[in-house]
């Protein structure tokens, strides 16, 4: 595929959106590549969790492609906003969870496809929000909702009437993403450069962001590792029943919380891993 990059390690995927000379914005192609992509990995069972992200250190993904929508008519928006919801509604519903690792630019459709994802990393450099209204439209691939029932509907509105972009640290206080990975005082970064050399200190500058892009993979890789050693049957019913319970009353969720649960006690995974923590105990 062009602007898809899939690189399988030891049950883990990472989806890298390969355009980065458009910020990884999602034309239709990409689209196309992205839901083909997902269909691999949904029947692969060797892949246990899956993380996404982008090409280089400037953009997780920009979004929608502006250089497509400029021209097109109410009829072909439809069918551009029906196929991105599509895949990003396939990414939500994957069995195995999902990671973002967000570098750099979450914009509109980069921020609507971060908040399908189960867990959201971001570098300190990273940028979210839905900035749709700035070129006269409101979000379309599913950011009145997500958001919402992300952040809360005030923040939400706050968010999408002004289009601003917010930094990692603010997504990570209003709950936006779970975690920002920055750079330490142990980290070798390269020597500081004269002032008013730019193009030294742009390199400089692009030197840094891929140390903390690395960092950000790293942190993201070994988080999945952490969730591959559990019950994949249980992991996978976790998610279901918290996707399928956040728009149910609380009682039709618990009633679904104990099926799910139930249901666990019919898979080999559960009776050896229990053994195992017994047998463990006497040692």
């Amino acid at each position: 595929m062009k602007y898809i990059q899939l690189e399988p390690q030891a049950g883990i995927a990472i989806i890298m959106i390969n355009r980065p000379e458009a910020l990884n914005a999602l034309n239709t192609d990409v689209i196309f590549e992205l839901s083909r992509t997902i269909d691999i990995i949904g029947a692969d069972d060797d892949i246990k969790a899956v993380i996404i992200t982008g090409v280089g250190e400037r953009s997780f993904c920009a979004g929608a492609d502006i250089a497509y929508m400029v021209n097109i008519t109410p009829i072909m928006a439809e069918k551009y906003a029906s196929s991105a919801q599509e895949v990003l509604n396939k990414i939500e519903k994957l069995e195995k969870p999902v990671i973002a690792a967000i570098n750099g630019f979450a914009l509109g459709g980069g921020c609507e496809l971060a908040m399908v994802c189960d867990i959201r990393i971001a570098s300190s450099n990273a940028k979210l929000g839905q900035p749709e209204v700035t070129i006269g439209i409101p979000p379309g691939w599913g950011g009145t909702q997500r958001l919402s029932r992300i952040v809360g509907p005030s923040k939400a509105k706050e968010m999408i009437f002004t289009g601003k972009m917010i930094s990692a640290e603010e997504a990570e206080q209003i709950g936006l993403v779970n975690k920002v990975v920055a750079l330490g005082e142990d980290d070798i970064l390269p020597p500081s450069t004269p002032e008013g050399d730019t193009s030294k200190e742009k390199e400089r500058s692009n030197q840094v962001a891929k140390i903390l892009n690395k960092k950000l993979m790293e942190e993201c890789i070994s988080l999945a590792r952490q969730i591959t050693t559990n019950s994949f049957a249980a992991v996978r019913t976790s998610k279901m029943l918290i996707n399928r319970g956040m728009d149910a009353d609380i009682a039709t969720g618990l009633r679904l919380e104990i099926y799910g649960w139930a249901l666990c006690f019919a898979h080999e995974d559960r009776q050896k891993m229990m053994s195992a923590f017994l047998n463990k105990g006497k040692k």
